[in-house]
């Protein structure tokens, strides 16, 4: 647990406060997105998506956050923040989330697929005919990919990638030399589907899958000829691959990262999953292989890897597909942003707010696009961190270059598991003559800005669009974000020398609207607390509402629990982790923290501050996460605009506060509790769809 935070009380005693566990809070989370697996009024397909997303999450926090915790367990560390019990309770807590999974996967899921005519069919189940088409396949599709490889001496236990699936088997007799050699090792090719649909022939009219696992484990046997195959498993090993660059004493950070990308594959084990029925022999003897102690392994009640039955929502088609997903959501076209007119005259008038996804992301590539296309625009600058690995926003960029224009992108190489994504954006914006700079060493760019610099009579102007979130268009129909465009002249100057520095490491000079982490964020937001709370304490009404992904960083905690126990009201939407223990008697009585789990990933920051009728908003890119503040290029801004503030406090704040079907709130006992249903409400996310989706507009949720 961490150490507990001492506060000052109203009588200047200090009061010691425990914090919530990080790693707890962020499997509390997977909870909550697990729900949505659960509820039966959400669409049998979507579920089955849920159920994924949980398990995509539990990989990466497998992958970034357990190898101390694993570490510590292997060195009987019983003393800090990473120990034996630690890794225990982290253990246990993991443990009960994957045995849900496959309960709910088993016993629910899967029952009511089959009763929509969809069906994974197990090894068991086949019919003749259906065991005739898997043995064609098997012959023609896999064993050509297929090298199974015995252990002795000559061939030890092969290296075993990250999250890759594998068989183990015990192997009876002797082998072609003479010798006993019983452990057999298959890796599962990553190029083959996990899932494949049977014809038509062998399927009648249901949807029929067998998993590549079963076509393996059907051949098992051919694959070890003149050998007994007894004991097998499937098994896949997790690794630690936060990926580590020590920059001070590298040369060229691409070509580092390109290295280091290699070996993340093969980083520490973490974790263990085999099958239920693995025996104990195998699985102790894999432990052993991996160097993992037992509660490191993970057996399950059906496929290793939940992931991939992704692959069985695009299998279901036709118009039983559209009956088992959600009704499909077009979002409007900017509203802000009327046809037809040139965006730079539309800035001129006044800023552009663009809520995502209930408003197109096409909006900030019309923007771009028609900078591209503008004779009078002289230069843009970006930076570039998640844009995916097939980006119209990069064809633009490229585009720019060739007509002529002074092109600078900031490509973050750091980005975790985009690096490699990047560092290819990175290689052909050089290519074709961009300007590409990797931003400050030790740091992430992970502020999103974009830059347009236009001739205008005898002089320059500038025009900015920045964003809570990345300038990904797939991520964008998928998250809930604020893109803000601006010719503010202030703001876009600030822009200007943020980009200056990132790329000549000059002295950042004093800028007039943006906060910048690590210089400026964090200071600003607690001075901004503390304002609150000497306000309140001397009898002004103070409230902040502040929403983020995660809240970590144990300073702003501080901030925020001394302004609570000052009187401010503090409301605090955090979509995952969050260590501030909330609605506890006399530490945090005027501090609610509540999380909205939807159908769209809420993904927007906004910090809002009133006292009395003054009231201050900001847009960031940056959670409240100790990496945001002092290990990232971070950027907060204001949004001075009074009907754009309204509109986002409105939309997303007031929105949010008063979701009555997809919010869950955090008690003083540290657990969360979803918003009963019972009483009548709807959900912010579904408000907002209905707002954005015809001409008429609901009221406020």
């Amino acid at each position: 647990m961490p150490a507990p935070v001492m506060l000052g009380s109203a009588k200047g005693q200090p009061v010691a406060v425990s914090l919530l566990d990080r790693d707890h809070s962020i499997l509390a989370f997977n909870e909550r997105v697990l729900d949505w697996a659960y509820r039966a009024d959400v669409p049998l397909l979507e579920r089955l998506k849920f159920l994924c997303i949980v398990s995509s999450n539990l990989d990466e926090f497998f992958e970034v956050r357990a190898e101390p915790h694993t570490r510590a367990m292997q060195a009987g560390v019983r003393k800090g923040l990473y120990t034996v019990e630690s890794f225990g309770a982290l253990a246990a807590a993991a443990h009960d989330l994957v045995a849900r999974q496959y309960a709910l996967y088993n016993d629910d899921l899967m029952p009511a697929f089959e009763k929509q005519g969809i069906k994974i069919v197990a090894h068991g189940e086949r019919n003749a005919a259906q065991r005739h088409w898997v043995d064609e396949y098997f012959h023609r599709e896999v064993r050509p990919l297929l090298i199974p490889v015995g252990l002795d001496p000559a061939h030890p236990f092969p290296q075993v990638a990250n999250k890759s699936l594998n068989f183990i088997v015990r192997l009876g007799g002797r082998d072609a030399f003479g010798r006993a050699n019983e452990i057999g090792i298959v890796k599962v090719p990553r190029v083959l589907p996990r899932l494949i649909r049977m014809p038509d022939k062998v399927s009648g009219k249901r949807t029929l899958a067998v998993s590549l696992s079963s076509v393996i484990r059907a051949h098992l046997h051919s694959l070890f000829p003149g050998r007994d195959v007894g004991q097998f498993s499937q098994f896949r090993v997790t690794r630690h691959s936060d990926l580590a660059v020590d920059e001070d004493d590298v040369r060229n950070l691409r070509m580092a990262l390109r290295q280091g990308l290699q070996q993340r594959h093969y980083g520490a084990a973490v974790r263990l999953e085999v099958s239920a029925g693995c025996s104990e022999y195998l699985s102790r003897f894999l432990l052993t292989q991996f160097d993992l102690p037992d509660a490191a392994l993970y057996r399950v009640h059906g496929p290793v890897n939940l992931v991939r039955l992704t692959q069985l929502i695009d299998l279901v088609d036709g118009p039983k597909a559209q009956t088992l997903r959600f009704a499909p959501f077009t979002p409007r076209f900017a509203t802000q942003m009327p046809l037809g007119q040139p965006i730079f005259q539309r800035l001129r008038e006044g800023d552009v707010l663009i809520h995502q996804p209930y408003e197109s992301f096409d909006g900030v590539l019309e923007f771009l696009r028609q900078a591209v296309d503008d004779p009078d625009v002289l230069a843009i600058k970006q930076t570039i961190y998640r844009t995916g690995t097939d980006s119209t926003l990069i064809d633009l960029l490229k585009e720019a270059v060739h007509r002529g224009k002074e092109v600078t992108a900031v490509v973050e190489l750091k980005a975790r598991f985009d690096e490699e994504a990047n560092i290819n954006w990175a290689e052909m914006l050089e290519s074709i003559g961009a300007q590409v700079v990797y931003g400050v060493v030790g740091l992430k760019t992970h502020a999103k800005m974009l830059l347009v610099t236009r001739r205008e009579g005898k002089a320059l102007k500038r025009y900015g669009h920045l964003s809570t979130g990345n300038y990904n268009p797939v991520t964008a129909r998928l998250y809930t974000d604020f893109s803000h465009l601006t010719a503010d002249v202030q703001i876009t100057s600030d822009m200007e020398h943020v980009f200056q520095h990132l790329a000549s490491q000059s002295r950042l000079p004093r800028l007039q609207k943006l906060w910048m982490a690590p210089f400026f964020l964090q200071r600003r937001l607690i001075e901004k607390i503390d304002q609150l709370g000497q306000a309140a304490s001397e009898g002004k009404v103070s409230r902040l509402v502040a929403k983020m992904n995660a809240l970590t960083d144990e300073d702003l905690v501080q901030a925020l629990l001394r302004a609570g126990r000052q009187g401010v009201k503090i409301d605090l939407i955090v979509r995952g982790a969050c260590v501030l223990p909330a609605q506890v008697p006399g530490v945090s009585d005027n501090i609610r923290v509540r999380s909205i789990i939807g159908r769209f990933l809420e993904h927007s920051r906004v910090f809002y501050f009133r006292v009395g009728d003054a009231e201050d908003l900001y847009l960031s890119s940056a959670d409240w996460m100790n990496r945001n503040m002092l290990r990232r290029i971070e950027l907060a801004w204001p949004v001075t605009d009074p009907a754009l503030r309204q509109r986002i406090v409105d939309e997303c704040l007031v929105a949010g506060l008063h979701d009555g079907r997809d919010a869950w709130d955090l008690g003083a006992d540290g657990k969360y509790q979803r918003v009963d249903l019972s009483r009548p409400g709807h959900g912010s996310q579904n408000a907002l769809m209905a707002r954005y989706a015809g001409p008429l507009r609901v009221k406020d949720c």
